[in-house]
């Protein structure tokens, strides 16, 4: 059975949920009324939670969604079945799914992905409480219920600045070349051989 080519739009989506740790869902439906270019920020009215929900980006997802020409109806992610709207979680989950069998991507769901993030900011620094405001995790304690009305935009702004730090170190971290990778291989062959011989 031949390989279903990749839709460009669904790798697209899922390298914005590993740099925001947003909910599936959200990013799957994020539509041009939802970013903010000027202040990068990224609103949603509705969520799962019923809450609004609002968080400014990392720079590097920032150019990541800037990058995206979003298409004639608004969707930065369109299904591939139709323009109109845009892909379902549903078949994000599918094409995570279709990517573990191709041995592309190791056993990991899309929520995996979220809580990786959520682990990660905490290792770059980011306090649990806005951990999981960025996350739009209900907090249960009766001030953040009940009288706590701040948006914590600042917060936000401030701890994205920071994970966006985080995340430039980790992606610069030297990676070796296929040449390097050759050599190594080389250099290991040789040093069995020579045990082999001695």
């Amino acid at each position: 059975m031949p390989r279903r080519p990749v839709h460009p739009p669904y790798t697209r989506a899922v390298r914005i949920l590993m740099l925001t740790g947003q909910r599936v869902e959200e990013i799957a439906r994020l539509h041009i009324d939802q970013w903010d270019a000027k202040e990068r920020i990224i609103d949603w009215s509705t969520t799962k939670n019923g809450k609004p929900h609002a968080i400014p980006v990392p720079e590097v997802a920032a150019e990541l969604v800037e990058s995206i020409k979003p298409n004639a109806y608004g969707w930065f992610f369109p299904s591939a079945t139709g323009p109109t709207k845009p892909v379902s979680h549903g078949t994000l989950y599918s094409f995570m799914w279709r990517q573990r069998e191709r041995e592309v991507i190791p056993v990991v769901t899309n929520r995996d992905l979220r809580r990786t993030w959520k682990t990660l900011a905490g290792k770059a620094g980011l306090s649990k409480e806005i951990r999981d405001r960025l996350q739009n995790h209900t907090l249960q304690d009766v001030s953040s219920k009940s009288y706590d009305r701040w948006n914590y935009m600042p917060e936000k702004r401030a701890a994205m600045k920071k994970w966006n730090v985080f995340l430039r170190a980790l992606l610069n971290k030297k990676r070796p070349s296929a040449a390097e990778k050759r050599t190594r291989v080389a250099n290991s062959d040789a040093a069995e051989t020579t045990q082999r011989a001695a």
